[in-house]
């Protein structure tokens, strides 16, 4: 018997074994995971584990630390085994069952959409976006970079329409007709869940899945500092999360939530476009309502939650004014509201927000956000030397010298104040940026490219005898 039956002996369908190098085999059942063992893996464990009811082929690719998914067969079920790579770690996940009859890897599972199989190689090869457009073959985003998806055709024009109408909930297909774009969250049990976009263009019907993974991902895991964790015990104000499209503004929010929900005992209202991370209930109450499913805009579930005895509030996306509006309002009047913005950095943010309003209300808007306003992290994902993303955060805290810099429109001064202030934790993006290349885990050229402002990112380089190797830039 192989070492990894006695953990799979009594896997039901709907079930997942997960193996994670740091902590003990985990049984996934109905959202809840129970250890089976009192140990915890170590890399070499987990690979020999897989390693071991591998075929060839796939023993090979494990062995080269790459991702792979194969089938095994053990107790008279079909054993789904899927093997990926992290970073510096690994993660397998088993369940049970089969892919279609003589179908490829990749193909959807007996039974299952066809979009699942395109899904499940995205996941199988560490993607974060799966980009289909009518008669071009599938792409992925993998590591920020853009390509192919290997060994499969163009989807035909025609194929396109059933292939994502199969999944689209009745509200999303009737706002696809009317509008030619809608966004929902689509999950595949014991994978991950997905945030689609489907839209028509020149070409013709398409789309974008971008994975969210099923687990939380903790706010230890992603590094947050201890000056960023305070903010989730704050009883009141307004903490915002920004960055461009794709800087995982969602993953860090969604940290956020988790710790809360471990640490405090309170009630949380989500309000989201679609749901992405599904929390499950610690020590809060979690309330997670989608607009055009449960509510019809941000702003209505925002004034409704005024009515929900809430302690936290999550706004998905400050799209409009009226949004801003209440959310400033409710972190006003004892709530501790987290949202989010697509700015780049702290200042800007700031900006951001009263420019939304008419000049005869800035005024007012200014004294309130002096007061109300706790904390700004604006940040944005760099390739990792090694493989992978990293986030480098520019983090602001709402000190009386920023409260007075707001009150008074001096918003140009909030960076020297931030550099002024690195001992209580603040630090701007160029600081985070340098420190991702002085610990070699961004390249310089990389590192570079996401600066804002570059000219003085350049000679902090240069100080250190870092030299750039872009075309164009002269050292």
């Amino acid at each position: 018997m192989a070492q990894l039956d006695k953990l799979i002996e009594k896997l039901q369908p709907g079930q997942e074994v997960i193996l994670e190098p740091g902590a003990a085999p985990l049984l996934k059942s109905n959202g809840a995971f129970v250890p089976l063992l009192n140990q915890e893996l170590t890399v070499q464990q987990v690979v020999g584990l897989i390693r071991e009811v591998a075929p060839p082929d796939a023993a090979a690719t494990i062995a080269n630390n790459k991702p792979t998914v194969f089938e095994y067969t053990a107790f008279g079920k079909t054993i789904v085994i899927s093997f990926s790579v992290e970073g510096k770690g690994v993660l397998a996940r088993v369940f049970v069952g089969a892919r279609k009859a003589d179908g490829p890897l990749g193909a959807p599972l007996a039974g299952e959409p066809e979009i699942n199989g395109l899904l499940r190689k995205m996941c199988q090869l560490g993607a974060s976006d799966l980009h289909l457009t009518s008669g071009h073959k599938p792409m992925i985003r993998l590591h920020g970079d853009m390509s192919e998806l290997p060994d499969l055709p163009p989807v035909k024009t025609e194929k396109m329409a059933p292939l994502l109408e199969a999944i689209l909930p009745p509200h999303n297909a009737e706002q696809f007709a009317k509008t030619h774009d809608t966004d929902f969250a689509y999950e595949i049990p014991g994978l991950a869940r997905f945030r689609a976009n489907v839209f028509l263009d020149r070409f013709g019907m398409g789309a974008v899945f971008r994975q969210i993974p099923i687990e939380i991902v903790t706010a230890e895991k992603l590094g947050l500092s201890k000056e960023v964790l305070d903010l989730c015990y704050l009883s009141k104000g307004l903490v915002l999360v920004t960055g461009p499209t794709g800087s995982g503004k969602s993953t860090t929010l969604c940290a956020l939530v988790d710790f809360i929900n471990r640490h405090r005992k309170d009630h949380i209202i989500t309000i989201e476009d679609p749901i992405e991370f599904v929390h499950q209930k610690k020590n809060c109450l979690i309330n997670q309502r989608e607009v055009h499913v449960h509510t019809q805009s941000f702003s209505q579930a925002l004034r409704a939650a005024l009515r929900e005895d809430p302690d936290i509030v999550l706004v998905g996306e400050m799209r409009d004014l009226e949004t801003i509006a209440i959310a400033i309002e409710t972190a006003e009047t004892g709530h501790l509201v987290f949202g989010t913005l697509h700015t780049t950095t702290a200042a800007s943010t700031v900006d951001r927000i009263i420019d939304q309003f008419p000049a005869d209300r800035q005024a007012q808007i200014r004294t309130m956000l002096s007061t109300s306003l706790k904390g700004v992290i604006s940040q944005t994902l760099c390739k990792k030397t090694g493989g992978g993303r990293v986030a480098a955060m520019e983090v602001l805290f709402v000190n009386s010298a920023v409260s007075n810099l707001i009150r008074e429109g001096k918003i140009y001064q909030i960076p020297s104040t931030m550099q002024t202030s690195k001992k209580s934790g603040m630090t701007v993006l160029n600081d985070a940026l340098f420190k991702l290349v002085c610990d070699k885990v961004v390249s310089p050229e990389e590192a570079y490219i996401k600066a804002v402002d570059k000219q003085a990112f350049a000679a902090a380089l240069k100080s250190k005898s870092i030299f750039l190797k872009l075309e164009g830039i002269e050292e």
